[in-house]
């Protein structure tokens, strides 16, 4: 019987590899930008075409390689940063598989072009799906240039799974973020379709932070700074009043390299407990510094997961450090802020003593005494004046009884006319139709055949989303001009993002006055939404678009639509009125699909008789 297992040619082994090291576009961007890192450049550029889908290119001005290293990097775990498995422990560089590079080559046409300092001619080298296609000296600047087209070329596949241009962008500029704000000493420019994205020179790390996301972020910025034996933390976390309800400004980075741990999350948000609303994400540039020895790093392919030593040390002095920034910097409420100043002790009297205050005891009242004081009522005292009221009852008569005729007396128990008023037809039609809100959360309605309950929110949710969707479709949203514009602040990738659903956002209601690099200019809103209400809604459609925006018209119109509805719904806990709950009730029942919200959640329950009276018979 012949044998069934056999080894995998190099080519069908390295794109296995592939599926593991590049998922996307930003996985070659994340590979090559490391690369240059650990070369030692102090000038990278990074040059994207159509979302890296035909090409990424990254130049650097570092050490270059020689003949025989140019042609080996291309090989499977070939790598200058380890010679042995203790090496694992004492890392201190970003890449050391030696796998990207043998995978890319893999998957892509990759062209490599190379030059050391003290050689005068470069190496040229061409690889298409792993096979060499050329490898010539020539004349090159100093440093490193990686060019790979046609991603996926020999995988339609996958080709095939990948993003929207849009989503596969907002990839590569998470990943580039990740590595420039590791890196503030060296100078970065990225450039998308031929347009500068971003130009971010040397400088401090909180230039960098500020530059990437613009707006005011400085104002925001909170120094952390602490150093034990274990660990030491640097880097600046965002003041409560600023926080979002996207994760989009959260990054960790343990000896210069970005790292997800929600254990270390964790410990963030309870420093942040009791002084944040409930949602909400605080924003935090945080930089661990740890012995190597005591960290994993090579446990995840794309070593953004780190094993720790001891995580429970790391979790209380993170947590305890920004606990202390937070209350150095007065952010946090001091224990007194709710101290009256009208009940301080005036200056005057700051040195006396308090008076002891005096009792009158009547030593003569006896309790048992039989005999009562006469008192007698005078009553109060009023001039007469000419012209008084008592010149109206001049004339009347003066006797103080009053006579009282028995047949007026009504016999209450003949008489039809009152029991009928005390017991009217239309009252009990009133009672019936009355709403009520239970705990300010569910609003409660009698009819026929039991009784309504109705979620606020949900309910609300409904109504809005409908609304939103009819004025985006018939382009027919009505706008409150504001008598003064608003500038609301974004950073660059949130407000390329606003500027793609503009026209979505002017059917609702949103009027653009200009739109500048750092932030946007309102001069009208939709009428269901107020000036203070206008940032929080345009965060949470950001937050709810991390994803990609939708394709077609229709789809982006509905997207838009829930996320704002979901934002300006009252909330639970909101008092409403007797009036503004029939409105809410009847508002509900007059749209298309009253009984599920946006999300498809129930908006109401109905209660029969029968179930009440089911209950007491148990």
């Amino acid at each position: 019987m012949s044998s069934i297992i056999q080894l995998l040619p190099d080519h069908v082994a390295n794109q296995i590899a592939a599926g593991e090291v590049v998922q996307r576009p930003a996985s070659v961007v994340k590979e090559l930008l490391e690369n240059a890192v650990d070369a030692k450049a102090t000038d990278i550029k990074l040059i994207i075409k159509d979302a890296g889908k035909s090409l990424v290119q990254v130049i650097d001005n570092g050490v270059g390689m020689n003949i025989t290293d140019a042609r080996m990097c291309f090989e499977r775990h070939a790598t200058s940063k380890i010679r042995q498995a203790e090496d694992l422990f004492s890392l201190h560089t970003k890449g050391f598989r030696g796998e990207a590079l043998a995978s890319i080559a893999a998957i892509a046409h990759v062209e490599m072009k190379t030059r050391q300092d003290q050689e005068e001619l470069g190496t040229h080298i061409i690889i298409e799906g792993s096979k060499f296609v050329s490898q010539e000296p020539s004349v090159l600047p100093k440093g490193t240039s990686f060019s790979v087209k046609n991603l996926f070329f020999n995988i339609p596949a996958r080709r095939n799974f990948l993003k929207s241009e849009t989503v596969e962008f907002r990839h590569i500029v998470d990943e580039f973020q990740r590595v420039v704000l590791a890196h503030p000493n060296i100078h970065f420019t990225f450039y998308h379709n031929g347009s500068e994205m971003f130009n971010l020179p040397q400088s401090n790390l909180r230039q960098r932070i500020v530059t990437i996301f613009a707006g005011k972020t400085n104002e925001k910025l909170v120094p952390c700074n602490e150093e034990t034996d274990i660990l030491k933390v640097t880097g600046f976390v965002g003041k409560p009043e600023y926080a979002k309800k996207s994760r989009s400004e959260q990054f960790f980075f343990v000896n210069n390299r970005f790292i997800k741990s929600g254990y270390l999350h964790h410990a963030v948000m309870a420093a942040y407990e009791g002084i944040l609303p409930v949602g909400a994400q605080p924003s935090y540039f945080l930089y661990l510094d740890v012995p190597p020895n005591t960290i994993d790093i090579n446990i995840h392919p794309t070593k953004t997961e780190i094993k720790f030593d001891d995580e429970q040390a790391l979790y209380a002095i993170l947590r305890s450090t920004i606990k202390h920034s937070l209350g150095q910097f007065n952010v946090v409420p001091a224990l007194d802020f709710d101290r009256d100043s009208n009940l301080d002790t005036p200056y005057d009297y700051k040195d006396k003593e308090a008076s002891t205050p005096t009792i009158q005891v009547d030593r003569s009242y006896n309790p048992f005494s039989n005999d009562k004081p006469n008192k007698t009522y005078t009553p109060p005292y009023y001039p007469k004046k000419e012209g008084s009221w008592e010149s109206l009852y001049i004339g009347t008569n003066q006797t103080s009884e009053i006579e009282i005729d028995a047949t007026s007396i009504v016999n209450f128990e003949n008489d039809e006319e009152i029991t009928a008023s005390l017991f009217d037809e239309n009252n009990e039609e009133k009672q019936g139709n009355r709403t009520y809100q239970v705990h300010r959360k569910y609003i409660v309605n009698p009819i026929k055949s039991g009784m309504l309950i109705v979620n606020q929110h949900r309910a609300h949710q409904r109504i809005l989303y409908e609304q939103f969707l009819t004025n985006m479709t018939v382009h027919q949203a009505s706008s409150q001009q504001l008598l003064f514009p608003i500038n609301l602040y974004f950073s660059k990738d949130e407000l390329e993002l606003i500027e793609e659903l503009k026209q979505s956002l002017v059917n609702t209601g949103f009027v653009f006055e200009e739109n500048t690099q750092e932030y946007i200019v309102l001069s009208g809103l939709p009428a269901n939404v107020s000036e203070k209400e206008a940032s929080l809604v345009l965060e949470h459609l950001i937050s709810d678009l991390q994803d990609g925006i939708p394709e077609n018209s229709f789809s982006q119109n509905d997207t838009i639509a829930r996320s704002m509805a979901k934002s300006l719904a009252i909330k639970t806990g909101a008092f409403l009125t007797e009036k503004e709950q029939e409105n809410l009730v009847n508002g509900l029942f007059a749209c298309k699909e009253p009984t599920t919200t946006p999300f498809q959640k129930p908006t109401f329950i109905t209660m029969r008789v029968e179930d009440i009276d089911r209950k007491f018979t148990l």
